[in-house]
């Protein structure tokens, strides 16, 4: 450790990212990227904006993504907030809406980097247990909070919450704000944005990342009240007043408002997931139901590790977790239909061994 370091450092314990391995010819089933690449009016946008303007800022309030996000969820450009991924995004919540007397809430199994931002931005925390099937379950949060927080569908158990639970919590908690954390929501669930209108503390989170291919550019977006939105803004804009290059808002543009290739490309996706949960199931393993572009699943007679490494062996990467109670779980990301045929024939011949 060096002497150099700020003391905050040395108590923080960084977030691990899924491992981006370098050889190319590895099917890569452990970050949940999309199979498929960005729409074509994407890459459009992205030629054209590689011009003489590059010299020039982008702008610093992002209004053509605001623009977009807001026409596309029939809502106005004052409740969104734009970021340099939903990670950025969620940093300055921690800082602008989560910091609290009370502790903040969030599940014990769920996106690791929310403890890493509560250690790096002083948020006083407490984790709720998951219950039985690794279920949130919404009469849990109903207690005294400085917020509460949480995917849906939550990662990295793919479960999704119907709406109907989000109200639940949202009506027993209208003095602290409700961030809903939906990286993956379009893999099979209903947004809460539908919710806002009644719930002025409910902020919702998205990424351009997974579902709409974008995971190079970094883009992410909140969507909220005006007075959620104007706190992101003033920390915001006290940390780094361009965040979002002129690229990652061409992009981001674009990928919004092509919604029949978002619907084919996701729809692929659902449509493999469910083959692949099929097929898992055949080999004896247990799949958490997932409306996410991953599935959760154990083998109960096969331990997760060994499982992984063996995968490993035969060029497929898989994500697996040491924390206790899914130890013995791999997250598998949904690749094209090829890509899932080959690893459960690598799983066919591992088993049969």
């Amino acid at each position: 450790m060096s002497s150099y370091w700020s003391s905050i450092v040395h108590k923080l314990t960084p977030y691990v990212p899924g491992e981006q391995p370098k050889h190319p010819r590895l099917i890569k089933l452990n970050t949940n990227e999309n199979p498929y690449g960005p729409s074509p009016r994407v890459l459009d946008a992205l030629e054209k904006e590689a011009a003489d303007s590059l010299r020039l800022y982008p702008d610093p309030n992002a209004d053509s993504v605001k623009e977009a996000v807001a026409e596309y969820y029939g809502q106005t450009p004052e409740k969104v907030f734009v970021g340099n991924g939903s990670d950025e995004v969620l940093a300055h919540t921690f800082q602008a809406l989560l910091k609290h007397s009370q502790p903040l809430l969030f599940p014990d199994i769920t996106y690791s980097f929310y403890p890493v931002y509560c250690g790096l931005y002083g948020v006083k925390y407490e984790t709720v247990p998951l219950r039985e099937g690794l279920a949130i379950e919404p009469g849990d949060y109903i207690r005294p909070n400085g917020g509460i927080l949480f995917p849906n569908p939550n990662a990295p158990t793919g479960r999704l919450l119907p709406l109907s639970a989000i109200e639940k919590i949202l009506k027993h908690n209208t003095e602290s704000v409700v961030v809903v954390d939906e990286a993956y929501v379009d893999f099979g669930g209903e947004t809460a944005i539908s919710l806002m209108d009644g719930f002025p503390n409910l902020l919702v989170i998205q990424t351009l990342s997974k579902s709409r291919s974008l995971a190079g550019l970094r883009v992410g977006f909140a969507v909220g009240d005006p007075a959620l939105i104007e706190g992101l803004e003033r920390v915001k804009n006290s940390f780094n007043s361009y965040p979002m290059s002129r690229f990652a808002l061409a992009g981001a543009v674009a990928a919004m408002k092509d919604r029949a290739y978002f619907e084919e490309t996701r729809g692929k996706i659902i449509l493999s997931r469910e083959a692949l949960a099929a097929d898992l199931e055949r080999l004896g393993f247990q799949v958490i139901p997932s409306a996410a572009n991953f599935l959760f699943a154990r083998h109960p007679e096969r331990d997760a590790d060994r499982l992984a490494l063996q995968l490993r062996e035969t060029g497929i990467i898989v994500r697996h977790f040491k924390q206790p109670r899914i130890d013995q779980y791999l997250r598998i990301t949904v690749g094209t239909d090829e890509q899932c045929g080959s690893l459960v024939k690598e799983l066919e011949k591992i088993l049969a061994v």
